[in-house]
């Protein structure tokens, strides 16, 4: 079974880590694609995600988005978007729900993301 806009991105989360979950059925199937043509750097991007989703010193590879696309809203809530750079083009953009420790995948792709454009 695929999973959908909801869902939570397996494994489950640490006990001090944030729980990654989808926010549309686009990026669940985002997911499974970068699973499948980058399984070992997908893995790093959860263990960075999980671990430490808005780092205080950003990286090359996780970093927060700048402009229009540096927040999103999510439930009625806005909150802020972050990109990490799995591969070359592949990316993932998600916000940080830091109250309810959850990331929502907003985007998963192996090319990068049309707002960017």
């Amino acid at each position: 079974m695929s999973a959908k806009r909801g869902d939570r991105a397996a494994p489950p989360p640490r006990a001090d880590g944030y729980s990654l979950r989808f926010a549309s059925n686009d990026a669940a199937k985002g997911w499974e694609e970068l699973c499948r043509q980058a399984a070992a750097n997908t893995r790093a991007a959860f263990d960075a995600i999980e671990t430490d989703p808005s780092p205080a010193v950003p990286t090359p590879r996780q970093h927060p988005l700048k402009g229009s696309l540096a927040t999103d809203t999510h439930g009625g809530r806005r909150l802020g978007q972050w990109q990490y750079e799995v591969t070359a083009g592949g990316r993932i953009w998600y916000l940080v729900d830091h109250e309810n420790r959850t990331c929502w995948i907003k985007h998963a792709g192996t090319g990068h993301p049309k707002a960017t454009d």
